[in-house]
């Protein structure tokens, strides 16, 4: 069952779901706006492979902060790592989807290929975004960026989630590196 704004709001209310900052504007009939926040990764030319049983790449990637009138461009075909302001908290018996917003995706801007966000998870939500346009597109910390869609599920989660993201703070690099697979 998807939650509508009503539920969202009393789950907030009541302190079941926790979405911090919030202001009620980003609250929608069915989904809850998430706001682009102020630092990105990009993977740099130099790094020849991406190695997922190598975690050396992490000393290579860009982190670049940006201010909210600066803005920052994707180029074309570019993939880069973003982060929301918004610091999520879900219940056990709660799982949401990351979708993103249709008008940025009429400018080309794709936004998150992993957007799944498993029940018991908290932290801020790292969002993947490529460029599929042949211009370059420039967004800005404080906008709407995304959408988290939340769903109950039957019963809560056995083992709600304890992973690698768990409490993530900014923009997060992969971990696949930590697998035990």
């Amino acid at each position: 069952m998807i939650l509508n704004d009503k539920t969202i709001r009393k789950y907030i209310d009541e302190k079941i779901l926790e979405i911090n900052p919030l202001e009620d504007y980003q609250i929608q009939p069915s989904s809850v706006d998430l706001r682009l926040g102020y630092d990105f990764l990009i993977y740099p030319d130099e790094i020849e492979v991406l190695d997922v049983k190598d975690r050396s790449y992490l000393d290579k990637m860009q982190k670049i902060e940006v201010k909210k009138e600066e803005g920052f461009v994707v180029q074309p075909k570019q993939f880069i790592l973003a982060t929301t302001i918004e610091y999520v908290k879900l219940p056990d018996f709660l799982t949401a989807f990351v979708e993103g917003r249709s008008s940025l995706g009429r400018l080309g801007l794709f936004i998150e290929n992993a957007g799944w966000v498993d029940a018991g998870f908290e932290g801020n939500i790292t969002l993947e975004f490529y460029n599929a346009n042949s211009r370059p597109i420039k967004i800005y910390p404080e906008m709407r960026i995304c959408q988290l869609v939340f769903a109950k599920m039957v019963e809560p989660a056995e083992n709600p989630y304890k992973g690698k993201y768990q409490g993530q703070r900014g923009t997060t690099a992969s971990r696949i590196f930590l697998d035990k697979n």
